[in-house]
């Protein structure tokens, strides 16, 4: 046999139109697939808290679902095209629809959310599990096995590449969690359309398979025409007021409701559903987080540089200005649209006095951590005012590695004053952020007041020099006089002080202790 001394390379043909539609339909589901996971662990953190926990199961539930549908794939032996149709159709409403379905769910039965939740999660899971085996064997008689599964997977990670950089980017900031899975509910309604018209040819009952994405798309587009009407519903009923605001950040859920009226809440801001403040009763709080360490200070001269972590609403702002001696307050925010959002809207901006306004503010939207980390600047006073230690992202601002960050930044004679839960309802974590304050060398000094809307609430200054009380405080304050001052330090038995291990950013213990004591109170 004769042998040429040329080598001949053997070139795959390109695709068909048919194989890369296919392809890209693959790209198409699989994103679509990771926006209905990824909304659905993010809608789980928002109203369950912890969000560690909540998107390791959610995922892990959806993954274990997608494995069934794979495996039930198997079982799906003839007129391939019309299972692909129908199950492109059953995903799109299913995906499509999820988070508008759990904001109701959890509006309407939120006994029952987390069974909604998992059902959800697994009928979705296990219907986008049967997405990929399926194209995978229309594809194969066409294609050799190693260039299948190489296609088939390239273009699926792909997919999922690009909503993972787009979904927090771009679509829940633009969108809106119920938008963003309705978006691409429609998107796997056009993959259905797509094939309907391909195999045209193949499909019987064909008049019902038009029926069928006519009415899937009509069922989506509506549902995308009326999310803002049906979550402002689901809001309004799960916090018993009207939702004036409601968004939607990269970071958490902002939902700003009012019940006005004499004697009525007014205006309450709820994080991830948690309350941050009631208009009503939120000059207790701010009084009693601001003038303890600020009147104090300027007993041996005004508090000149002050900042704010955390507090994006302003208030603590508000009261920081009332001592006319401050000539700085930077503010520290992660979330951008919370200042923005205390600052641009009149009927929250009057809250606060319109403080984020004043040319005194400095806001710097970033991570607190990192801001201490890598900034030089020395403060009279810092008035840490976080929400509680719900999840680890939070619970890390409660560490004893923080807490030695906040020290370098203090001044000799300087304090910081930060917001530490209820004594009463969460005693072990209240004394946690006390002990782990003292952990690095700063004296702790705790004290507490009453805010209705909390009930009994706890907070730590933190300082290089004892404490010692003021012996003026500012006019025209509604709740604090140096009469009553003293009686917020002292604690009674069921408050007192009880031993705890130290939060570390290794262990992050605070965040389970709250959650047990918490949970307690929610059952």
């Amino acid at each position: 046999m004769h042998h040429c001394g040329c080598r001949y390379t053997l070139r795959p043909n390109p695709p068909s139109p048919v194989e890369l539609a296919l392809l890209i339909s693959v790209f198409v589901v699989s994103a679509c697939g990771l926006v209905y996971e990824l909304a659905a662990g993010a809608l789980a953190s928002y109203l369950l808290g912890d969000s560690v926990l909540q998107f390791s199961t959610v995922i892990g539930a959806y993954l274990f679902a997608m494995g069934v549908g794979s495996y039930l794939s198997r079982f799906l032996e003839r007129q391939l095209s019309a299972h692909f149709l129908r199950i492109e159709l059953l995903v799109a409403l299913a995906g499509g629809l999820l988070p508008l379905l759990l904001f109701v769910a959890h509006a309407a039965v939120p006994q029952s959310f987390r069974l909604v939740l998992y059902a959800l999660v697994m009928l979705v899971g296990i219907l986008v599990g049967l997405e990929i085996p399926l194209v995978m064997r229309m594809l194969k008689k066409n294609v050799a096995l190693k260039d299948l599964v190489s296609q088939v997977l390239t273009f699926d990670y792909l997919g999922a590449l690009a909503v993972s950089v787009a979904f927090p980017l771009l679509l829940v900031p633009n969108l809106g969690l119920a938008r963003t899975g309705l978006l691409f509910g429609l998107m796997n309604a056009g993959v259905a359309l797509w094939a309907l018209w391909l195999f045209r040819h193949e499909l019987r009952h064909f008049g019902s398979h038009v029926l069928a994405c006519a009415a899937t798309l009509a069922a989506l587009t509506g549902a995308f025409v009326w999310a803002d009407h049906i979550t402002t519903w689901a809001e309004d009923k799960l916090y018993q007021d009207h939702a004036v605001i409601a968004l939607t950040t990269p970071y958490q859920r902002i939902v700003v409701t009012n019940a006005p009226g004499e004697g009525r809440l007014g205006y309450r801001l709820f994080l991830n559903g948690n309350l941050q403040f009631a208009q009503r009763d939120e000059y207790r709080y701010h009084e009693a987080l601001v003038h303890p360490v600020m009147a104090a200070f300027a007993e041996h001269g005004a508090p000149k540089k002050v900042a704010v972590l955390g507090g994006g609403d302003g208030m603590a702002a508000r009261e920081i200005l009332k001592y006319p001696g401050v000539e700085s307050i930077t503010l520290v925010e992660l979330d951008p649209a919370m200042t923005k959002l205390f600052t641009d809207e009149p009927v929250l901006s009057a809250l606060n006095a319109q403080s984020l306004s004043s040319p005194k503010v400095r806001v710097v939207n970033t991570d607190a951590f990192g801001y201490l980390e890598h900034s030089d600047e020395v403060f009279d006073v810092i008035v840490v005012d976080f929400p509680d230690p719900t999840n680890f992202s939070v619970g890390k601002l409660f560490t004893n590695a923080f807490y030695a960050l906040l020290d370098q930044h203090l001044s000799a004679s300087g304090y910081a004053v930060i917001q530490t839960t209820s004594p009463l309802v969460a005693r072990k974590s209240f004394w946690t952020v006390v002990h782990t304050v003292e952990s690095v060398g700063l004296s702790a000094t705790p004290y507490h007041a009453h805010v209705p809307s909390f009930g009994e609430w706890g907070f730590v200054i933190a300082s290089r020099r004892p404490y010692h009380l003021p012996n003026a405080l500012p006019a025209g304050l509604r709740f604090l006089n140096t009469k009553s001052l003293p009686l917020l330090f002292d604690f009674p038995q069921d408050m007192d002080s009880v031993p705890t291990e130290i939060n570390r950013l290794s262990n992050q213990v605070l965040v389970s202790t709250y959650e047990e004591e918490w949970g307690r109170v929610a059952k």
